[in-house]
């Protein structure tokens, strides 16, 4: 595997335990693992969408049915049109139970617990916070936060992407 590619970078992160394959226990322990950061209760509609856009997700990526995603196949479907169809609104969905008012922001605070839960380290979380931050209002709206981590997933180059996953 290319290891410096944007893909193989997210796919690395994805697998947790770091066999090489991506389990579907490891994909949808991000939406616990943000739920859990955040507080959310179970039954908040918000944890239940983005359990249903985990699952929905899963389904997709891995498209043999067989419970766990290769390199491989991740690397077949990764890319600009899966995350239009589907990634978008996963990741959407993981930002709106990170932002805790609403206000279709996140602060510095709640955009380290989020994607601390994903799976960033803090140095990196703290560089792409800087980078969505442009203005330096202390926010990153969810709008420039989905299309920078389409434009690293596409391949298209992000400098956020860089500093998440680096």
């Amino acid at each position: 595997m290319d290891y410096t590619s944007a893909k193989a970078r997210v796919f690395v992160m994805l697998d947790a335990d770091g066999d090489g394959i991506i389990s579907q226990d490891e994909y949808l322990a991000r939406t616990t693992n943000v739920v859990r950061a955040t507080g959310r209760a179970e039954d908040d509609p918000l944890v239940i969408a983005a359990r249903a856009g985990g699952r929905q997700a899963w389904a997709a990526m891995d498209a043999n049915g067989d419970g766990k995603v290769t390199f491989e196949e991740y690397d077949a479907w990764a890319g600009a049109e899966a995350f239009d169809t589907v990634c978008r609104s996963v990741l959407g969905g993981l930002f709106d139970l990170a932002d805790s008012d609403g206000d279709g922001a996140l602060t510095r605070p709640e955009f380290t617990a989020l994607r601390e839960a994903l799976g960033n380290p803090p140095g990196h979380v703290h560089a792409a916070f800087a980078v969505l931050d442009a203005d330096g209002d202390g926010l990153v709206s969810r709008d420039d936060y989905l299309a920078s981590i389409r434009a690293h997933v596409a391949g298209e180059g992000s400098p956020v992407g860089e500093a998440l996953y680096g």
